[in-house]
């Protein structure tokens, strides 16, 4: 039994020495291995923290507190010329005195003349007429057939009537010479009407809109052909100065009582608008002719007499106001056509002329537009009866009255001589 105890003995001894020996034995364990790699990559990136940076601390932008600019509007403005025919102030020197321009003056005064189309030349921005005669107390008078002379106070009557300007190249502006000249000179400066004739230029400029026109006014009743040189270098001379806006060019010309133009004036007025004008404005046969446009301006031959004193009871008492309205953008002017005709009639009352010339509607507007487009018809130029102009591919109602026969239309054409004496 002691035997064995003594083996038992000696194998626990041998057993624990086994166990002793290995636990001596070193051991590779991944836990070392890991802590070699996370001791190398630390290394990494310390080095790559010491290292300077090349680029550019970025800046954050503070946002604008600026509102975003619009364009500015562009500055519109609108300008309407108004034109009537022949203005007469006074009598012909084979007048009495009974029912004559210087009886209604004597009885009505100045503002009785325009009252009926005082409305109209207020609403506008200019008004020119044809100022055909003189007003002076000279007594001088040139030879010849008709002279037609006004007092100097006369000149109210454009004033009460808001007339702005006076086109003189006319066949009367010198039917008392030079005296007679001068003092229709003085009396338009005196109350500040502009004028204009042959190769001094009339110039007016609108207190309201700053708009300027130049126009000139030439006479080829009694020039004939040398009126292109004034014409020409009257033009050109407007359109060169820069303070001018809208050239006018203010034509007394043809045969008195055509209704047609002839082909000298057709190709006079064309080259007008060639030179540079805006508008050309005729006026001389004491009846209305036909309105074209050409090369987008308009060429009115003849607006026919309107205040006109020269003739007591004329047969053709129709007449009419052109206007036209002209657009500019930021001070450039639009190439386009605004204008209209407003039908009137030279006198108050149709027996005889009362120097009253008056808007006209209803029967009478038609008989007036149905004249103008007779006239226009040639031109391919159509109003309808308010006045204004008819697109080409649009016509008149077929239902219209026509216009009315009277000795007039159903006459032959009047003469010349027929005109002059019933001046008298």
């Amino acid at each position: 039994m002691r035997q064995k105890n003594v083996i038992k003995i000696l194998g626990l001894t041998l057993c624990m020495a086994l166990l002793t020996g290995c636990a001596n034995q070193p051991v590779n364990t991944p836990v070392q291995s890991v802590e070699i790699e996370q001791t190398t990559e630390s290394e990494e990136a310390s080095q790559t923290i010491q290292e300077p940076s090349l680029e550019e601390p970025a800046v954050e932008e503070e946002p604008s507190t600026e509102e975003p600019t619009t364009p500015p509007e562009p500055e519109i403005v609108t300008f309407t010329i108004s034109a009537t025919g022949d203005v007469s102030l006074g009598n012909l020197q084979i007048h009495g005195y009974e029912g004559t321009f210087n009886e209604m003056w004597d009885l009505k005064g100045s503002s009785y003349f325009f009252e009926s189309v005082k409305g109209i030349f207020e609403a506008d921005d200019m008004t020119i007429v044809n100022f055909e005669g003189v007003l002076t107390t000279s007594n001088e008078r040139v030879e010849k057939m008709y002279n037609i002379k006004g007092a100097p106070e006369y000149v109210q009557i454009l004033v009460d009537g808001n007339v702005e300007a006076a086109a003189m190249g006319n066949n009367h502006r010198m039917d008392y010479g030079q005296q007679g000249l001068e003092d229709t000179v003085a009396a338009l400066e005196s109350v500040g009407i502009v004028y204009g004739y042959d190769d001094i230029l009339g110039y007016y400029e609108d207190p309201d809109t700053g708009i300027k026109v130049g126009y000139v006014s030439i006479n080829e009743v009694y020039d004939g052909t040398l009126v292109e040189t004034y014409l020409e270098e009257g033009i050109k001379a407007l359109k060169a100065d820069d303070t001018v806006d809208l050239v006018i060019a203010c034509c007394h010309w043809g045969e008195e009582l055509d209704r047609y133009p002839d082909e000298y004036e057709l190709g006079l007025g064309k080259k007008c608008i060639d030179w540079g004008a805006d508008l050309v404005l005729g006026h001389h046969p004491h009846v209305m002719q036909g309105i074209e446009v050409y090369q987008g301006k308009l060429i009115v031959y003849s607006l026919g007499n309107f205040c006109f004193g020269g003739n007591k009871n004329p047969k053709e008492k129709d007449t009419m106001i052109f206007q036209q309205t002209f657009t500019f953008v930021d001070g450039v002017k639009q190439e386009d056509q605004v204008f209209k005709v407003i039908p009137c009639t030279i006198s108050s009352v149709s027996h005889r002329n009362d120097f009253q010339p008056t808007p006209v509607t209803g029967e009478d507007a038609v008989r007036v537009i149905d004249k103008i487009n007779k006239y226009s018809k040639q031109f391919d130029v159509k109003f309808d009866y308010e006045g204004n102009p008819i697109p080409k591919e649009e016509t008149l109602p077929e239902e219209q009255p026509k216009e009315e026969k009277t000795e007039e239309s159903t006459a032959p054409e009047e003469s010349q001589t027929t005109q002059e004496s019933e001046q008298q």
